[in-house]
């Protein structure tokens, strides 16, 4: 018997999944730190802090290096408030009635994964898919409709055991079920082991952004207009998000 069990979310896996998706989000801070200061934009701001802390301080070295400190804290603190305050508003959204905003609408779902680790059941991953729909963009498009991923996480112990693979595929054989004709998922570049795994899947990239902004114009797929995505999904998202995946189904 597999020591994994999947199935729908229950009210009782509430406490931990709340903890396990609040870790998705934080765990992303430092990677996306690390990305932040090996930008050359970055380098050269804070080389040129660590030279004014050095002439300031009579050519101290170490005045150099508390500027330089100070410059990556400052930066450091940016990304943690980026996640921080993306975190706040999902537990405040979808995550503050999870049965409402995914299980009681037919074309959305919520999985949880569980090990049975040391004698107990502990919810080990989960997964959560969006149903989307939109209306035409012109005469020669129909419309838009498909399933967005809004989070897969798998706790860190439990990585690379199928367990993303296994929650991912639930998400294909639900959207196929429910007639819808792709799944997207939104990712960041320094994810490589998910995006390893997506391509892996059968998903392919359509969209890559070198300049990440808040309501930049990018879409889920090419054809995707940023008119129709503004009313479907959380352009919040934008503003850590770099990569996109799809799947047609």
């Amino acid at each position: 018997m597999s020591p994994y069990f999947f199935g729908p979310y229950r009210a009782s896996d509430r406490d931990p999944v709340i903890s396990l998706f609040r870790f998705g989000i934080l765990e992303h801070v430092y990677p996306a730190f690390f990305k932040a200061m090996c930008h050359k934009d970055h380098v050269g701001i804070a080389l040129s802090i660590s030279m004014a802390g050095y002439v300031l301080g009579g050519s101290s070295y170490c005045m150099a290096l508390l500027f330089g400190g100070a410059w990556a804290a400052l930066v450091y603190y940016c990304c943690h408030e980026i996640y921080d305050s993306y975190l706040s508003r999902k537990l405040d959204m979808e995550m503050a009635d999870i049965q409402g905003s995914f299980l009681d609408n037919p074309v959305n779902n919520f999985w949880v994964a569980e090990a049975e680790i040391d004698g107990q059941i502990k919810v080990a991953g989960l997964l959560a898919v969006v149903g989307m729909k939109c209306g035409p963009m012109n005469d020669m498009n129909d419309g838009w409709n498909g399933g967005a991923v809004f989070k897969l996480v798998v706790s860190f112990p439990l990585r690379r055991k199928g367990i993303g693979t296994q929650l991912t595929e639930k998400a294909v054989e639900f959207c196929k079920e429910q007639g819808l004709s792709r799944l997207v998922i939104e990712t960041t570049s320094a994810q490589v082991a998910a995006i390893a795994l997506f391509r892996k899947l059968g998903f392919i990239q359509t969209s890559s952004h070198k300049a990440c902004k808040k309501n930049s114009d990018y879409s889920y797929n090419a054809s995707f207009s940023s008119e129709c995505r503004h009313h479907c999904t959380d352009n919040d998202i934008d503003s850590y998000k770099d990569s996109v995946l799809k799947l047609a189904l």
